[in-house]
């Protein structure tokens, strides 16, 4: 090893000790005679002092080295003046007194500094990420990921699981969004796809008899990006045999109650909550709903129907809701310009329009209170359980449109006032999604989360006639607002796998093409089994506090799929597309 200690672990023990420590120049200060260095590595910084005493070679040396350059030092460890100890860090009793120095390597004037305490826009921190990453906070970020990866692996070793691998090149198969196909030189015209999820070898892993296994897996869905969605990104991919939903519950219960101790020194009271999707979205109009606070969504139909208000007469006469929320507190904290910025808000998740109501001591005041007598707005300051000062908001639209629209927006005024600690961390799970989801567009019947579900046994008999009623037992378990993790109980019988794929439109013959791996492993003893998937850099995310997925993952992707520090994507040579014989058709001007 070229040095005997890190710049983070020198303390006042160490007093009288000559030591060898290396880093980065944090900064360089000069004081007329004595040169002082903080020297910086990922374990904390030291002050390193240069004293004219020991040679001019060495003083001068001190003197030229810059921030960002690799040093090593040797010196004797000695205690600081009472006067020039720096509580605010570990290192702070002691110096390292100097007498050798060798510049490991030198640094070009960096783009930015690692320190600063105000980092440059996140485009230049990408395209420089390896200086990014020598940043305090992001070093924390990924010595806190090894760690909660730890404790994950830890946590499954203990309850019999095992850790298997499975490939990145596979068979593209339809799982909800776009593959990324990778060609094949050998068989030209024929592609690999990397995994959106392991999901078909881990179920040919229960069919193989490894009845827990748990995988800390890389998965890739080409799909248009956000700031808890990245190209690639890693998951906790687990899966059980002769289990019911139940048992998948409980091993993830216990996964939160593990991580909480280990991580908060907190003990999470179990079993988590539970609501149904169909609760889910008449309380919250989200199927991830943040619950560290109320702001429940109310139906007010009923009332409406009697107003003199056609906007809310004719949403109900059109099979419409009426439904809002109540902003506690807020009446005073949101003008009539910022409430029209809000309808442009809402109109983003097609609603038509947002009508609001500040309650008062005597009623309701807004441009639309003409419309409803006096016991009609008392009976909806009562519905919401208001009190003068609030603000309620209403939409009128169809049901799922008012699910979308006061889903988002009781998100953002969660945020905008401040109702939750962001400290904080509740866990939920949300039960019974729908099977399937109509798509208008195409006409046609999706699987809600992929075509591996099993069905609710009571509503099998819905395939025929209306598949829109059948539940899935599939769940998600949301955290603060986010999709922490989602799983199903999975389909083991093939005659019902059929079922689920000829309402996809795959019929047998297609379904036997592209799943042929899977339905045969299905008709040689296939056990019940379950699985879910936990997204890990969401879970760093959510349990640092962070709001942008990119900052827990080491080499992360720009929203538009690029990665700034390597270029890619990028062109490739001419004799590289022959041999995958592949023609490129270049895009119209």
């Amino acid at each position: 090893m070229l040095r005997t200690h890190t710049c983070g672990e020198l303390r006042a023990e160490h007093v009288d000790q000559t030591v060898t420590v290396c880093g980065w120049v944090d900064s360089r200060r000069d004081h007329g005679g004595l040169v002082f260095i903080d020297l910086r590595d990922r374990y904390g910084k030291v002050q390193i002092v240069f004293d004219p005493s020991q040679g001019d070679d060495l003083h001068n040396l001190a003197g030229s080295v810059r921030n960002e350059y690799v040093l090593k030092v040797t010196g004797k460890v000695v205690r600081r003046a009472e006067k020039d100890v720096n509580p605010k860090i570990p290192t702070g009793e002691i110096d390292v007194r100097s007498n050798h120095l060798e510049v490991l390597n030198a640094s070009r004037v960096v783009p930015f500094e690692p320190g600063t305490l105000n980092p440059p826009n996140e485009e230049l921190r990408l395209k420089y990420r390896f200086l990014d990453l020598r940043r305090p906070r992001l070093q924390e970020l990924m010595v806190f990921r090894h760690r909660l990866t730890k404790l994950v692996r830890d946590y499954f070793d203990r309850h019999g699981f095992l850790e298997i691998e499975t490939p990145m090149l596979g068979r593209s198969t339809p799982e909800g969004a776009r593959d990324y196909l990778v060609p094949s030189r050998v068989h030209p015209g024929c592609f690999y796809a990397l995994p959106q999820s392991p999901q078909i070898y881990k179920q040919i892993l229960m069919i193989a008899g490894y009845d827990r296994y748990m995988q800390i897996a890389r998965c890739f869905r080409d799909e248009d990006l956000r700031a808890d969605r990245q190209p690639e990104f890693t998951q906790v991919d687990i899966e059980m045999a002769f289990v019911d939903r139940e048992d998948i519950l409980q091993t993830v219960d216990g996964l939160v109650a593990f991580l909480m101790q280990e991580i908060r020194g907190v003990q999470h009271p179990l079993p988590l909550p539970r609501l149904t999707y169909a609760e889910s979205m008449e309380r919250f109009g989200s199927d991830k709903p943040d619950l560290r606070y109320g702001m429940e969504l109310k139906d007010i139909g009923d009332i409406a129907a009697n107003c003199g208000f056609g906007v809310f007469k004719n949403a109900l006469a059109s099979g419409g809701r009426v439904r809002g929320l109540n902003a506690v507190g807020a009446a005073a904290k949101y003008s009539r310009k910022q409430i029209d910025e809000l309808t442009v808000f809402v109109g983003d998740f097609k609603a038509k329009g947002l009508a609001f109501f500040r309650v008062t001591e005597t009623g309701l005041d807004s441009p639309i209170a003409k419309f409803f007598g006096p016991e009609e707005q008392q009976a909806i300051i009562q519905r919401f359980d208001a009190k003068a000062g609030d603000l309620i908001f209403i939409v009128a639209d169809q049901p799922k449109v008012t699910s979308a629209a006061l889903g988002a927006l009781r998100s953002r005024l969660g945020k905008e006032l401040a109702l939750f600690d962001p400290n904080e961390m509740h866990f939920a799970w949300i039960l019974d999604f729908p099977l399937f989801s109509y798509n208008e567009e195409e006409k046609k019947w999706d699987a809600e989360h992929h075509p591996f579900c099993n069905p609710v046994p009571d509503d099998v008999g819905y395939f025929e006639t209306d598949p829109g009623k059948i539940r899935a037992t599939s769940y998600d378990l949301v955290v603060n607002g986010y999709e922490g993790a989602s799983g199903s109980v999975r389909i083991h019988d093939p005659v019902v796998q059929q079922k689920v794929f000829d309402l996809l439109g795959i019929p047998a013959e297609e379904a036997e093409k592209r799943f042929s791996f899977l339905l045969e492993a299905l008709r040689y003893g296939a056990p019940p089994h379950a699985g879910i998937a936990l997204g890990l850099d969401r879970w760093v995310m959510m349990f640092t506090g962070c709001d942008n997925i990119r900052d827990v993952i080491a080499f992360p992707k720009t929203q538009k799929a690029a990665d700034l520090l390597s270029g890619a994507p990028s062109n490739v040579d001419a004799k590289q597309l022959k041999e995958l014989s592949i023609k490129i058709d270049e895009p119209k001007a």
